[in-house]
């Protein structure tokens, strides 16, 4: 329950999700405040069908129009996205003042984990979980707040232990000073939000939040922190006892109707050293090596922009993808023609 210890820091090269984060912390608390009673928010259950077989790409791409006074939290929020996922298409834009009447590529889109239960994933560096049905074949998709570094998610397998609406903070031992307590009675200043799953791996749950902005950053002791409208949605549907996989797979592949996809995200926590040398091994292990067009595998690798990319050989491929059209405008705010 965010209760891990800190480790080591390391020295690594901010990512968007992070760089500028404390700039904005105070602007953001500002905002989650506000949003911290806002009822307004709601969600739908979404299940896409799948096979992990064939069809390993889910979703599809929307545009939106910027309205007034938007920002792209909001927008993000609305399309059941993190920031970090507009953040990383968008880098240039202003997160506060996006142009308004400006039309967006939202990038609803997913390659799904890895997976050898089929039951909960959760992807860090990609900060989203991931629900299958194996029945249905069907899976719904949530993004997520993970560990800030020197507080990190932890990976592993495991299960969901325990289940609690309106839970307690039994907070650790290493910030009962800062809150000036031991236990943080339910209410709108506890982080754990209305419920909370606790996670046979230590410490540690999936919950919601008092803070909305903290979805698609690293802002948690090492908890997974979920949007209030989509934990009100997962809660009744996730039993206790229900198997949980923790991963870290920054770069994903899959195939959609024959084509073959990459999605790559930032290395969060600065685990893999040389990236470029893990996407290309992860290619070469992968039963579609021979279809992907390497030019466009190692740029979709170098944007990380976490938009899944039809990296297929130009044989029947679309004449431009989206990271060749980022490419090619060096991420103007005009981007976007381009196709997934």
């Amino acid at each position: 329950m965010d209760s891990s210890k800190p480790t080591a820091s390391r020295k690594t090269t901010p990512s968007p999700i992070v760089a500028g984060f404390w700039i904005l912390a105070v602007f953001l608390l500002l905002t989650s405040l506000a949003h911290a009673e806002d009822k307004t928010y709601t969600a739908q259950v979404i299940k896409y069908p799948y096979n992990l077989e064939s069809e390993t790409v889910v979703g599809a791409p929307r545009r939106h129009e910027v309205k007034p006074r938007e920002s792209l939290l909001d927008i993000a929020r609305a399309y059941g996205l993190g920031y970090n996922e507009m953040a990383l298409l968008y880098p240039r834009m202003d997160p506060w003042l996006p142009p308004q009447q400006k039309h967006l590529i939202v990038p609803t889109m997913w390659v799904l984990p890895p997976t050898r239960l089929e039951e909960l994933v959760i992807n860090v560096p990609e900060l989203r979980l991931y629900f299958f049905d194996k029945k249905s074949r069907t899976v719904q998709t949530y993004p997520i707040g993970i560990g800030d570094e020197g507080w990190e998610t932890p990976l592993g397998v495991g299960y969901i232990a325990e289940k609690r609406p309106n839970p307690a903070w039994y907070i650790p031992e290493s910030l009962q000073a800062k809150y000036g307590m031991k236990v943080m009675p339910p209410g709108p200043e506890n982080p754990l939000g209305e419920y909370m799953m606790k996670l046979s791996l230590g410490p540690y749950g999936i919950h919601g939040t008092h803070m909305p902005w903290g979805v698609g950053r690293l802002v948690s002791h090492g908890c997974i922190r979920c949007y209030p409208e989509h934990i009100r949605i997962l809660y009744p549907q996730v039993a206790v006892g229900t198997r949980l996989e923790i991963i870290y797979e920054p770069v994903k592949l899959g195939v959609k109707n024959g084509r073959v996809y990459v999605e790559a995200h930032p290395d969060v926590y600065g685990k893999l050293g040389d990236y470029t040398r893990y996407a290309t091994e992860k290619l070469e292990r992968s039963p579609w090596a021979a279809k992907v067009d390497r030019k466009r595998f190692a740029l979709a690798v170098r944007l990380q922009n976490g938009v899944p990319t039809d990296v297929g050989s130009l044989d029947g491929a679309p004449p431009t993808t989206l990271v060749e059209e980022m490419d090619r405008r060096k991420n103007h705010l005009d981007f976007g023609r381009g196709t997934f």
